[in-house]
Formats: structure tokens, C-alpha cells, sequence
């Protein structure tokens, strides 16, 4: 295992699933994934903290139904002490970007078709 790859699963405390396809097709391909994983997840001075990266992750997971990947972010918040406001917070973005908002773009349109065919 290379350096690269052994820090991105320092970093998640496992390898990375993409890593490891990524390696078995070529070897510096998994290397550049790790390195791209690492510096994602990096933190840094005045940045985002990695509950606040897990709270974005977990709205975006919601946000797009992947409810498989958003139960697993929420065992990343429970060990980074994220509290349930901040999680229902979370949930009522998703809910907001994933669903609301594509209900505003398209509801101007069909209400307009709606009241040209007489419904």
C-alpha cells in the first residue's frame, strides 16, 4: 500500500471503496483518488470542520435519496458529537434543496399548462 493510500484510510478509518476499484485498474490512478480523498477531508486553519464536512455530506446524500450512504454519515456525526438539532437542520436543507426547490422550478410551468388546458 502506497503512502498516498495509506493516509486517505487514515483518514476514514477504512480504505476508501474508490480507492480500491481505482487501484485495481492501475496503481498511480489509486494513488491520485487517495491524494484527491486526502486533500477533500484535509483539515485546515479557518476551514471547515469535519463534523461541519460530514453535516454537508449527509444534507447532500438526503438531498439526492441515497439513503444508504446518509445512514453511514450519520454514524460519522454521532462520533463527531454532532447534536440532533444539527442533524434535523441537516435533513429540513436536504428536504429544502431536493425537493422544495425543484418543486419552485417547475411549478410555474405547469401551473401556466394547467390553466391553458382548462384544468
Amino acid at each position: 500500500m502506497t503512502k498516498e493510500i495509506q493516509e486517505a484510510k487514515d483518514v476514514k478509518g477504512l480504505r476508501p471503496r474508490s480507492v480500491v476499484y481505482a487501484t485495481q485498474i492501475d496503481e498511480e490512478f489509486g494513488e491520485a483518488l487517495a491524494g484527491y480523498y486526502k486533500a477533500v477531508w484535509k483539515e485546515r486553519e479557518n476551514g471547515l470542520t469535519m463534523k461541519q464536512k460530514h453535516l454537508l455530506v449527509f444534507t447532500i446524500a438526503c438531498s439526492k435519496l441515497n439513503i444508504e450512504s446518509a445512514l453511514k454519515i450519520l454514524e460519522k456525526l454521532k462520533k463527531f458529537e454532532a447534536t440532533s438539532q444539527e442533524i434535523k437542520d441537516a435533513i429540513m436543507i436536504a428536504a429544502w434543496t431536493g425537493g422544495i426547490q425543484h418543486f419552485t422550478d417547475f411549478s410555474p410551468k405547469i401551473l401556466k399548462e394547467m390553466e391553458r388546458l382548462g384544468f
